[in-house]
């Protein structure tokens, strides 16, 4: 394949299902480890990191790479991110640091352990709601539905106001455009994108009004720890904890839900290692880092270049876009054997779906700690399940996956009784 015939700004090429992009990063990994992506369609070009031990590399390095000028394509070709300084994910040094460690103070698994047990108990209900049902539109139903209840508990946020912060987050970074054959068809990055904007645009309005009344009435949940907290001194501003909070909801429902409907299509489609979780072959844990590898529901952050520097002979310049894309690190032969096998039992496995270094994900425990009581809910509840229609694909360069996904389970009849739910 050549590689100058894809153009990874365009969202309708992840849109592309005659694309192998699969034998695309295969192809930059072995011949162009640093790839030039040029400019089109009014965007700026962009470089293009396809290996795990550069794009591991580049995380760490805060010498010569910056995430505070945008770490996603959108803003970072877009002339910067607004939360930048502010917000955890575009902020680097020591108020990086400091901001890291506030939020861990909610986020860290040592402080989780409710919350934990809250994820089991809606996790089970709604994995035997739908069994006993028959089956469902997984998206909706269930993966709709555990990141987002779990992330607006931390945050205090009322039980009516989930459909609602649901749909601007899936708003916010791709598109769900209907056509008739089961993908997403082909409306505009332009149009996309105003969508998209808007869709951040009301988030932060949200959080704005929440912070506001919280300010007045104080409770025990993030918001109020953020309102409570400061850095060197100084407490966080209206608009600092507005935007971390927009980060918090944006990533504690994204990554998730996208994994779990991956996560039941793979299984539906491999009954070998379904099996080989239903009968208890695989270590959950395990298995739960093999969804996440496989899914890599981001599929790339990126940098730009503050200090000159080299990779692969190439000299990277100050202001240069370099993106990072765990799409191929997490198939990178280099570091996975037979990286392109779903493999349940797969040990060691170093994949990126949370990042690394200084700004791997603050909420992996919480992430982890959901996808692994869905496969546990799915192992003793259902003997079973198979895809009932085509599912339907997001439209973005940022996210991968699917807007729907509809199921047929099958019960266990010697699932858990009664008395053992829960």
């Amino acid at each position: 394949m050549d590689p100058g015939a894809v153009d990874l700004g365009d969202q309708a090429t992840f849109a592309d299902q005659g694309l192998d992009l699969d034998g695309y990063w295969r192809t930059l990994r072995d011949t162009a480890p640093l790839h030039w992506n040029p400019p089109a369609g009014g965007r700026r070009g962009f470089w293009v990191v396809s290996r795990h031990e550069d794009i591991m590399t580049t995380y760490r390095d805060d010498t010569h790479f910056t995430s505070e000028r945008g770490n996603v394509l959108v803003t970072l070709l877009g002339g910067g991110d607004a939360g930048a300084g502010r917000m955890l994910a575009v902020t680097d040094g020591p108020r990086h640091h400091e901001l890291r460690k506030i939020l861990q103070r909610v986020l860290s698994p040592r402080v989780l352990d409710e919350t934990a047990r809250a994820v089991r108990a809606n996790t089970r209900q709604w994995i035997r709601e739908a069994v006993e049902s028959g089956g469902c539109d997984f998206a909706d139903r269930i993966a709709g539905r555990i990141p987002m209840t779990t992330i607006s508990k931390l945050l205090g946020l009322p039980e009516r106001d989930r459909d609602l912060l649901l749909g601007l987050t899936k708003a916010a970074l791709s598109a769900d455009h209907e056509d008739g054959d089961g993908v997403d068809g082909a409306g505009s990055d332009v149009d996309s994108e105003l969508d998209s904007e808007m869709a951040r645009n009301e988030i932060l309005m949200y959080f704005m009004d929440v912070v506001e009344e919280r300010r007045e009435s104080p409770g025990e949940d993030v918001i109020s720890l953020l309102i409570d907290s400061s850095v060197d001194g100084v407490p966080l501003s209206d608009e600092d904890i507005v935007l971390n909070c927009y980060s918090l909801i944006i990533g504690g429902d994204e990554t998730s839900r996208l994994t779990m409907i991956d996560c039941v299509r793979t299984l539906a489609d491999r009954p070998e290692q379904w099996r080989r979780l239903k009968h208890g072959e695989v270590a959950v844990d395990t298995a739960v880092d093999e969804v996440l590898r496989w899914a890599s529901p981001t599929m790339h952050f990126g940098r730009s270049v503050v200090r000159e520097t080299e990779l692969h002979g190439v000299r990277l310049r100050p202001g240069e876009v370099v993106t990072l894309w765990h799409a191929s690190g997490n198939r990178d032969e280099r570091v996975f054997a037979r990286p392109g096998e779903f493999d349940l039992g797969r040990t060691p496995n170093k994949h990126l779906a949370f990042g690394y270094g200084p700004h791997f994900c603050v909420g992996s425990y919480l992430a982890k700690v959901e996808i692994a009581e869905l496969l546990k809910a799915l192992r003793d509840f259902t003997t079973g399940f198979e895809r009932t229609g085509p599912a339907r694909r997001i439209r973005s360069n940022f996210l991968t996956g699917f807007a729907t996904m509809p199921l047929r389970f099958e019960p266990d009849p010697c699932g858990p009784k009664e008395a053992d739910r829960g």
